[in-house]
């Protein structure tokens, strides 16, 4: 035995000297941490060696999701396209594709109207994703944590500094035809512009290629295992939520808790609000809500969100109960973060996410129930 506490000495001793000759980088691949010293020992009560995580020939885990892919697309980046969300402009087309799906007031004027933007991994065979709309840099600074390629048409001249930066891609509906189409679906012209698939990956592929680039950091929601799901009803601060009220006054969203197959369900404008493609009602596995500040550009009500900010207040919400979080992004490129009540970060469960930034001034309206 003591032969084994003299090996284990020597090596924590070489190790703690190495660590002191600098600090590992943060972009370093997750892979290369230092490696964990194992006292080996054969007492009977040591516990089971944890079971192998699942894994299933030809797929991986999404970074989006959790969910089961095709590892064809493993470094595959998403697109992030921006959607119009008047009520003149539904049924959306192709949402419901959406791996992570956002909505943030889009103007002071028009009553709060709020605007979305589909973060989608496996985008290539979608025949039509819209109708879409212009960009705003609040957009542009969270789909960035995805190191996604933006899908927007036009935008007012606020974003032309955002849209410039080296880690920004992004695809013009205004100047480049071969990833949009124009769809006479007997609406105004505003509401007929959509981004399909197969013009998305062979404009990208051309530009920049498909893969992530020098500026991804690495996978962004820690996910639990579906073997072990979140569950907050032990949280000695969790609160139920079945019916989740967002107080943005215009289109009035919500979502109803569906206990049978844990979802929530969206409505907005009064109504179930569906993929017009398959006819299904959008649902996620988990809400995400952040107390945001934000700041008014001009008479128009152009504004832009404090994205980028710490320890703003927020909920996390799945399985039909909610936690208090606090939220924090450090830059453009790096992802917001959520944390418990003890300072430690969330995990989600597996599944679609929905992201809402909520103006600090409407905040009291948000209602769970």
């Amino acid at each position: 035995m003591k032969k084994y506490v003299r090996l284990f000495l020597f090596v924590l001793s070489c190790t703690l000297l190495l660590q002191g000759c600098g600090k590992k980088k943060e972009s370093e691949d997750p892979s290369a941490a230092e490696p964990t010293i194992e006292v080996i020992t054969h007492s009977p009560d040591s516990a089971e060696a944890p079971a192998e995580e699942e894994s299933r020939e030809g797929m991986y885990r999404s970074e989006l999701t959790n969910e089961w892919i095709d590892e064809t697309l493993k470094n595959q980046r998403p697109v992030a396209v921006m959607i119009d969300n008047d009520s003149r402009a539904l049924d959306h087309i192709g949402i419901s594709h959406a791996d992570v799906l956002y909505e943030l007031t889009n103007s002071t004027k028009n009553n709060g109207i709020t605007r979305l933007m589909a973060v989608i991994k496996d985008y290539e065979d979608i025949e039509l994703i819209g109708s879409m709309r212009s960009a705003r840099p609040s957009f542009i600074q969270l789909m960035c944590e995805w190191n996604a390629v933006f899908c927007y048409f036009g935008g007012p001249f606020y974003i032309d500094d955002y849209i410039a930066k080296d880690h920004v891609n992004s695809i013009n509906g205004n100047t480049t035809d071969s990833a949009f189409k124009r769809v006479d679906n007997g609406k105004a012209t505003e509401f007929t512009a959509y981004a399909y698939g197969e013009g998305l990956a062979s404009t990208i592929e051309k530009k920049w290629g498909k893969d992530y680039n020098q500026y991804y950091e690495g996978a962004h929601y820690q996910f639990t295992s579906e073997s072990n799901p979140v569950s907050l009803a032990s949280a000695s601060d969790a609160v139920d939520a079945t019916r989740v009220d967002l107080p943005f006054p215009l289109n009035s969203p919500y979502f109803e808790y569906n206990e049978s197959d844990g979802l929530y369900y969206r409505w907005e404008y009064n109504k179930e609000h569906k993929d017009g493609e398959n006819g299904e009602q959008l649902a996620f596995k988990n809400l995400l809500l952040q107390n945001t500040r934000y700041v008014v550009f001009d008479d128009n009500g152009y504004m832009m969100f404090h994205s980028i900010d710490y320890d703003r207040e927020g909920y996390y919400i799945t399985n039909g109960k909610a936690i208090p979080v606090t939220w924090s992004k450090a830059d453009e490129c790096s992802p917001t973060q959520y944390f418990d009540a003890d300072g430690n970060e969330i995990q989600l469960n597996t599944g679609k996410t929905y992201v809402a930034l909520i103006p600090d001034d409407i905040w009291s309206g948000l209602k769970l129930d």
